[in-house]
């Protein structure tokens, strides 16, 4: 049995980030829990950050008359990478809450428009590590609107496990299917599809490794462009492996579904999961191989292990 709780009281900070799902079914609902939440906010001194969909920014701008407290960002310019969410989200509420100013978010992942199950998988870590991000902020809280209109108990369910709180009728309340352990159950990795080629490299492969990845990715029909911020990509990931990965890594590479697919395992251990999703500091000295990655790409899937190493799964966009 879960204990309903009500709206914060106006002016008063809870402990720790609020993450709330908030489940809806039509324009209506959508505007009915989340005016609801903007409101609390405005009552309570608080600043917010929107980040939906175009048609539900005109919803919410009609709605609110340009109120000056309110924000509205574009999260098209953080690109498809749900990698580079985690520094989006922590720039805007910064910057919205100077000071002590307690700050609201509301984000609508774009569920359906998710490119691939790798894709969607990604998107779902994301909202998992959102908790982790930003445990220790007690002015901050965030509201995820889910368009529930198909009635998909398995999306729903596998969505609610990544937010501790649940909102309905205007209040919120303690989320049973929220996975709280340390650890993230990740979907399992697909298996490479053919043609792919596999290569070990180790000190003094890095040119051999860019090379080879430059030439397949070409012939996958990754613009001229993007093959350089691929090749960068590449170095970073290799050079991780052979630092810090027993001094040697295995690469894979193949094309599936007009997406280049490069992969690196190695046998070292990655415990931070925040690693690369936060931007490096000034003057930080490594770190940075990871964030280029995730900046660079267009998806990034790490998986990480103590008994089975680390795999690195690098995503770009390629013509068929």
């Amino acid at each position: 049995m879960t204990t309903t709780l009500p709206p914060t009281p106006s002016g008063r900070k809870e402990a720790g980030f609020r993450h709330e799902l908030y489940p809806y079914r039509g324009e209506q609902d959508f505007l009915a829990g989340t005016l609801g939440f903007i409101h609390e906010a405005l009552e309570g001194g608080e600043a917010v950050v929107v980040a939906v969909p175009s048609d539900k920014t005109v919803l919410l701008r009609d709605e609110l008359a340009d109120e000056p407290a309110v924000t509205f960002v574009d999260t098209v310019t953080a690109g498809p990478n749900p990698g580079r969410l985690v520094a989006a989200w922590t720039a805007w509420m910064t910057e919205r809450g100077a000071g002590e100013t307690p700050v609201r978010g509301i984000g609508e992942t774009a569920w359906r428009q998710a490119r691939n199950p790798a894709h969607l998988a990604e998107l779902r870590y994301h909202e998992w590590l959102l908790n982790r991000a930003f445990a220790r902020s007690s002015t901050w809280s965030m509201l995820c609107p889910y368009d529930d209109t198909d009635e998909d108990p398995d999306a729903l369910a596998a969505i609610s496990r990544c937010h501790p709180l649940i909102r309905r009728n205007d209040m919120y309340a303690p989320n049973e299917d929220y996975l709280a352990g340390e650890d993230y159950a990740f979907d399992a990795l697909t298996g490479p599809r053919e043609p792919s080629f596999e290569l070990r490299y180790t000190h003094g492969d890095l040119a051999v490794v860019r090379s080879k990845v430059s030439q397949s990715a070409s012939e996958a029909g990754v613009s001229e462009d993007r093959l350089g911020q691929l090749a960068v990509a590449v170095t970073e990931i290799a050079t991780n492996s052979i630092r810090h990965g027993g001094g040697h890594g295995t690469l894979r590479a193949w094309t599936q579904n007009a997406t280049f697919l490069c992969e690196f395992r190695d046998a070292g251990y990655i415990s931070d999961v925040m690693a690369g999703r936060t931007r490096p500091s000034e003057g930080q000295i490594g770190g940075r191989g990871l964030w280029l990655a995730h900046q660079l790409c267009d998806l990034v899937e790490i998986r990480s292990t103590r008994d089975r190493g680390t795999t690195v799964r690098l995503h770009m966009d390629a013509e068929q």
